[in-house]
């Protein structure tokens, strides 16, 4: 996490990106192209929770589908119509929409933009430091070492 910015107030799309596109290994980097993100958590010193502005291009999703197993995560539309696809099929969001996903169900999920037109949306979710996370679709898992980041391995826990 950054330093905290002594800033009272921002607008938000004036909290720079973030410098790194995405923290998988690739392959998968390559597939987070057209996600732009914003750490609006990070710019304030929120140590808690992140709370993320996310931009999704024409095509581009928001993550691989992932499920987490200690850490709620919760997503509200600004913009734009995407589709939320869980482990229970496809939903489409529109603006003032919003979903939560509770930690340990198993539930994988992301959001992925089918329109011409940019998806604007907040992420939140807590900052469990003992959190992992499982990709379904993948050849990838997750776990957050001591140093807060997150570990990348191969299913049979060969590391990236």
């Amino acid at each position: 996490m950054s330093q905290a910015n002594s800033s009272i107030a921002v607008v938000a799309l004036d909290v720079p990106p973030r410098t790194k596109p995405s923290n998988y290994p690739e392959p998968f980097a390559a597939r987070m192209a057209g996600r732009e993100k914003r750490a609006l958590g990070d710019f304030f010193g929120l140590a808690n929770f992140g709370v993320n502005l996310t931009r999704l291009v024409p095509g581009a999703g928001s993550a691989l589908r992932h499920a987490h197993a200690t850490q709620d995560e919760f997503i509200y539309i600004l913009e734009g119509y995407p589709v939320l696809i869980t482990d229970h099929g496809e939903t489409p969001l529109a603006p003032g929409m919003c979903s939560g996903f509770k930690a340990g169900t198993g539930n994988a999920h992301h959001l992925v933009n089918r329109t011409d037109a940019d998806v604007l949306y907040l992420d939140i979710g807590d900052r469990s430091p003992s959190d992992s996370v499982s990709y379904p679709d993948d050849d990838l898992q997750a776990v957050f070492g001591d140093d807060g980041t997150l570990q990348f391995a191969h299913k049979d826990g060969t590391r990236y």
